[in-house]
C-alpha cells in the first residue's frame, strides 16, 4: 500500500495515516479494518492490501467511521471512494448496492450507539449501475460497464433555508465524470451525525429512517440483515474532508481495545483485549512507571482465537498504585493506560459493584457507567452475561470455529467499549454464564459435548454445544485475569476451569463456575420432560420428585475448595462468594404457563398493585435444583459464614437461604439485570411466614418451587415509569452494591434502579433497600445453641475454629472481634473450640466444650 492510498483510507494527515496503516502490501488479510473503523459485522468484513472488503454478502453490511462526524456547521463536505467487484466474483449482479451513508444517527445521542443501531440516508450506485440518493431514481441512467472499478464522490453543499444540496458522481480513474446525480433541499438534520461505507445485498432503502429500526420487548431489532445475495465489494482511497467534518481521533478503538486485571497474593493477573490484528502480530508488552519511566515487566502473545493477550506478574508490590500501559507497535507504538490500585488492606469499608445480565438496549450504558463511578467500588464483579446471541444484530454464527469467534468477540467488544473507562483503574471479576457460550441455559454435566439433532435438544442434554475451543476462548477472553485456578485440570473435552479465589482489601472472595458441573435436569429426572429447564409433565412436582439422587450443582471439585477455602483466613476479616446465579428460585408465573417465556410479554404492573393468582416457578435453570446439591453449596458458605452475590435471575432480591431450618443459612444479594429484555416478577399466591415489618406482602419465610427455605427480604418487580425509555426502565434494570464494614462486621446489601440518578441527593435505592447485615447472620445468629467464652489472651481480633466432637468434623472458621467470643453451636453436644492467629503462628485450644441452649435464641456476638 502507497502513502497516498494510506492517506486516503483515512482522510487525514500523512503522519497519522503512516502510525496507523504502515504496513506491508502483501501481509495477509485480518478480519479488524483498523482502528478508526467500526465493521458491520465484524466477521464479513476484512482489510486486506490497503482495500476494505465485504467478503460475505447481505443486507446492510457496512463500516461505520469512528474518526470522522459530519457536524451541525452550515459548511460543505465531500466524501470519496474507489470501489470495485471482488476479484473472481462472476456473473450478473443480484440487487443491492455500494456506496455511502450519512447523518447517521442512534437513540442515546453517542457514537458508538450510531455505530451499531444508527438510521442515516444512503447514497450510492445500485447493482444496475443507477445512481441514487436516498431512493431509487427511475429515470437516472446506469454508468456504463459497471460493476468495473470507480470512484464514488459525494459532495454535501450549503443551500438556502438552513438546507442542504447533495451531488453523488460516478468518476473513471482519470477522474472524468461518467454520470451524476442531484438532490436539493435536504434538511440539516439528515446530513448531521456518523458516515459508513455500505456494501448491501436487496433494498436500496434499507436504514434510511425511523422506521427501519424496531423496538420491541426484546430490545432493538434491525430488519432486513440476513445473508443474500452476491454483492460483494472492495473500497479504497476513502477521503472525508471539508469545513462540515470534524475530526474525533479520541474515538479511535484498538489495536488495544481494555484490559482488566486482578491482584491477589501480591500476583498481578491482567488481560489486555486486542482486536483480531492478523497473523502477523507482535508481542505486547506490559509496561509500569517507576521512576519516571516505564519499564517493561511483562511480555505476552497475542491468543490466535480469543485475541487478548494475559500477563503474569508474580512479587507485585501491592502497597502502592502503580501507573502502567500495554503497549503494542503496529505501523508505529500504541498504548492503553490505567492504573493498578493498591491493595486497600487498610480501608474500614470495601465496596463491592456487583453487574450481571448486560443486553444491548440502552448501549454503550454511559448512565449505568456514570453511577457504579459514583460509588468509587474497590472490585467490579461481572458475573455472568456479559453478552447476548442477539446483541449487535446479524444473528447467530455456531460455525466454523472462526467465524464463531469473531463472532462472539464483536459481541463482547460492545462490553469493553461500555465499560473499559471503569475496567482500566479498577479490579474485576469477570465469568461467563449460559449466554456468553451461546445457550439460553447451560448445564455443563463436567464439560460434555452436548448431543441433539438440534440445538435446543443438545442444550437439554447437558454439557457445550461449541466446540471446546471456543468455549475456552470464551473463557479466556473473560477470566484469564483472574487469580490462579485452585486446581487447573481440565474438564471433558479439555475445556479449562477457572474456580479460584481472590484475596482484596482483606476480604476473600470465592469465585465459582455454578453452571460447569451442574447436571442437565432433562437427564436426571425424565419423568418430568423438561424442555429448556421447564417441566412440560403436568403430573411433576418439582418440591417432591426433582431432587434426583446423584444429580450435582457445583461438584466435589468446587467443594472440596469451599472447604479449604473456610478455613483459610490468612490476610481476610471476611468472606464472600461470587457466582453465576442464585441458590434458589425466586419467581412466579401465572397459570397456566409452564414455561418462563411469557415474561417478557407479561403486562408489567404499576406501584402497588400486585399480580394475583400466580405460582411458584420451578425453573431448573436456577439453582434452586437440584435440592441436594443447593444445600450443599448453603451450608459451605455456612462454614465460614460467606455471603452470597450473584446475578442471572433478572430480578433483583435479597434473601436468607435455609436448609434444615429457614434463616439458618448465607443471605444472597442476586443483582439486577443491566439491560432487561426478560423481566422476571415475585409475586406469591400468599404472604410469607413471620412477614417482615413494614414490607411488602411479598417478603418473609417461603419455601421456592423446589421446596427450598428461603426468607425473603427485598425484591425489585418489574414497574411502570414515566421515565423513558420506559422499555427499557420499566424492566427493572439496574446494579447491586456490597458494603463489608471491617469495624463493625456489617454487611450492606443495596439495589440502585437504573433509573435513579445516583448522584443526586437524596437519590433511594429500590424500595426494601438496603439491607444491612452482621457477618454472624450468614447463618449462626439464629444458632439455638451456644458454647462458652472463649479468649485468645488478650488479642482485640482472632480467629474462631468449631469442630464437632468426637466426629471431629469442622462445623464452622470465622475471625471475630473483641477479647472474649459465645461460638454459637448447630446443636446440643460436645466441641472443640480451637482459637487462633493465622498470621502470626498463635493457638489455643478449648476441649470438651458443652453447649447450652441459649434463651430466646439471643444474638451470640460479644
Amino acid at each position: 500500500m502507497n502513502r497516498r492510498t494510506a492517506c486516503l483510507l483515512l482522510g487525514s494527515g500523512p503522519v497519522i495515516a503512516a502510525d496507523l496503516l504502515n504496513q506491508d502490501a502483501g501481509e495477509p488479510a485480518r478480519p479488524w479494518i483498523g482502528p478508526n473503523f467500526w465493521s458491520n459485522p465484524l466477521q464479513d468484513w476484512q482489510y486486506r492490501n490497503g482495500r476494505m472488503e465485504c467478503i460475505v454478502s447481505g443486507a446492510d453490511r457496512h463500516v461505520y467511521i469512528l474518526t470522522r462526524e459530519l457536524s451541525a456547521k452550515a459548511a460543505p463536505a465531500t466524501l470519496r471512494v474507489t470501489c470495485g467487484r471482488l476479484e473472481g466474483d462472476q456473473g450478473a449482479l443480484s440487487p443491492g448496492f455500494v456506496g455511502f451513508r450519512i447523518g447517521i444517527q442512534g437513540i442515546y445521542g453517542d457514537y458508538r450507539d450510531s455505530a451499531i443501531y444508527g438510521v442515516g440516508m444512503n447514497a450510492g450506485i445500485a447493482t444496475d449501475g443507477r445512481l441514487f440518493i436516498g431512493e431509487a431514481n427511475p429515470g437516472q441512467a446506469p454508468v456504463g460497464g459497471f460493476p468495473r472499478a470507480i470512484d464514488l464522490e459525494l459532495k454535501i453543499l450549503p443551500a438556502g433555508s438552513g438546507g442542504f444540496d447533495l451531488l453523488l458522481s460516478a468518476l473513471d480513474e482519470r477522474g472524468a465524470a461518467l454520470s451524476s446525480v442531484t438532490r436539493t433541499g435536504v434538511s440539516a438534520q439528515k446530513v448531521q451525525g456518523g458516515m459508513a461505507v455500505v456494501c448491501s445485498a436487496g433494498s436500496l432503502d434499507i436504514s434510511q429512517s425511523e422506521a427501519d429500526r424496531e423496538i420491541t420487548y426484546s430490545g432493538i431489532n434491525m430488519r432486513k440483515r440476513g445473508r443474500e445475495g452476491n454483492v460483494r465489494f472492495w473500497f479504497r482511497n476513502l477521503s472525508i474532508a471539508g469545513g462540515k467534518v470534524d475530526h474525533r481521533p479520541e474515538r479511535a478503538f484498538g489495536p488495544i481495545l481494555w484490559t482488566m486485571y486482578t491482584v491477589s497474593r501480591n500476583v498481578l493477573k491482567l488481560s489486555a483485549q486486542m482486536a483480531p490484528v492478523g497473523e502477523r502480530s507482535q508481542p505486547v508488552q506490559l509496561q509500569v512507571l517507576r521512576g519516571g519511566k516505564w519499564r517493561t515487566v511483562a511480555s505476552s502473545r497475542i491468543d490466535p482465537l480469543a485475541r487478548n493477550a494475559a500477563f503474569r506478574v508474580a512479587n507485585w508490590d501491592a502497597s502502592r498504585p502503580a501507573p502502567y500501559r500495554v503497549a503494542y507497535s503496529m505501523g508505529g507504538d500504541h498504548f492503553f493506560t490505567g492504573t493498578i490500585q493498591r491493595d486497600p488492606v487498610d480501608k474500614r469499608k470495601i465496596t463491592v459493584a456487583v453487574l450481571s445480565c448486560l443486553n444491548d438496549f440502552g448501549f454503550p450504558h454511559t448512565d449505568l457507567l456514570e453511577s457504579i463511578r459514583h460509588f468509587q467500588p474497590d472490585l467490579l464483579a461481572f458475573e455472568g452475561d456479559q453478552i447476548y446471541e442477539r446483541v449487535a444484530s446479524y444473528g447467530i454464527e455456531r460455525l466454523p470455529l472462526e467465524r464463531a469467534t469473531l463472532d462472539y468477540l464483536r459481541k463482547w467488544f460492545l462490553f469493553g467499549w461500555s465499560f473499559r473507562d471503569l475496567l482500566r483503574d479498577t479490579p474485576a471479576v469477570c465469568m461467563p454464564d449460559d449466554h456468553d457460550v451461546f445457550h439460553g441455559n447451560v448445564w455443563g454435566a463436567g464439560g460434555k459435548h452436548a448431543e441433539g439433532p438440534a440445538q435446543q435438544a443438545a442444550q437439554d442434554s447437558g454439557g457445550y454445544v461449541e466446540p471446546a475451543a471456543w468455549v475456552n476462548m470464551v473463557q479466556r477472553t473473560q477470566t484469564s485475569h483472574l487469580p490462579d485456578p485452585y486446581d487447573p485440570t481440565p474438564v471433558q473435552q479439555g475445556i479449562g476451569v477457572y474456580y479460584t479465589d481472590l484475596r482484596w482489601g482483606g476480604v476473600s472472595f470465592a469465585i465459582l463456575e455454578d453452571r460447569k458441573w451442574k447436571s442437565a435436569p432433562k437427564v436426571m429426572v425424565p419423568a418430568a420432560e423438561i424442555v429448556n429447564g421447564w417441566a412440560q409433565n403436568p403430573a411433576y412436582n418439582a418440591a417432591r420428585d426433582g431432587n434426583a439422587p446423584g444429580a450435582e450443582l457445583l461438584g466435589p471439585r468446587q467443594l472440596k475448595f469451599l472447604d479449604e477455602w473456610a478455613q483459610d483466613w490468612r490476610g481476610v476479616w471476611m468472606k464472600a462468594a461470587l457466582s453465576q446465579t442464585l441458590f434458589a428460585n425466586v419467581a412466579t408465573l401465572p397459570p397456566p404457563a409452564n414455561t418462563d417465556a411469557v415474561c417478557p410479554k407479561l403486562p408489567i404492573l404499576r406501584t402497588g398493585q400486585y399480580a394475583e393468582g400466580d405460582v411458584l416457578a420451578a425453573d431448573h435453570d436456577s439453582n434452586g435444583w437440584p435440592q441436594s446439591g443447593r444445600d450443599a453449596a448453603v451450608r459451605a458458605l455456612r462454614r465460614c459464614a460467606a455471603v452470597h452475590l450473584c446475578g442471572d435471575q433478572h430480578i433483583a432480591s435479597t434473601v436468607q437461604y435455609g436448609v434444615e431450618d429457614w434463616n439458618d443459612g448465607a443471605f444472597a444479594l442476586c443483582s439486577p439485570a443491566l439491560s432487561n429484555i426478560f423481566p422476571r416478577r415475585w409475586f406469591p399466591p400468599a404472604p410469607g411466614r413471620n412477614p417482615l415489618a413494614h414490607s411488602p406482602r411479598n417478603t418473609g419465610e417461603y419455601v421456592d418451587g423446589f421446596g427450598n427455605k428461603i426468607t425473603v427480604h427485598a425484591v425489585f418487580n418489574p414497574e411502570q415509569m414515566e421515565e423513558r425509555p420506559n422499555l427499557l426502565l420499566d424492566r427493572s434494570p439496574g446494579f447491586a452494591m456490597a458494603e463489608f464494614d471491617r469495624d463493625s462486621r456489617q454487611i450492606t446489601l443495596t439495589v440502585w434502579p437504573r433509573r435513579e440518578d445516583v448522584r443526586r441527593p437524596g437519590a433511594k435505592p429500590a424500595s426494601g433497600w438496603p439491607v444491612t447485615i452482621h457477618q454472624l447472620d450468614n447463618g449462626w445468629s439464629s444458632a439455638g445453641w451456644v458454647l462458652p467464652l472463649v479468649q485468645a489472651d488478650g488479642r482485640q481480633e482472632f480467629c474462631v475454629q468449631v469442630i464437632r466432637e468426637p466426629s471431629h468434623d469442622i462445623v464452622y472458621t470465622l475471625r471475630v472481634q473483641g477479647e472474649s467470643f459465645a461460638p454459637p453451636a448447630p446443636a446440643q453436644g460436645s466441641y472443640t473450640v480451637r482459637v487462633f492467629e493465622p498470621d502470626d503462628g498463635y493457638e489455643r485450644i478449648y476441649r470438651s466444650q458443652r453447649a447450652a441452649r441459649r434463651p430466646g435464641h439471643a444474638d451470640p456476638r460479644g
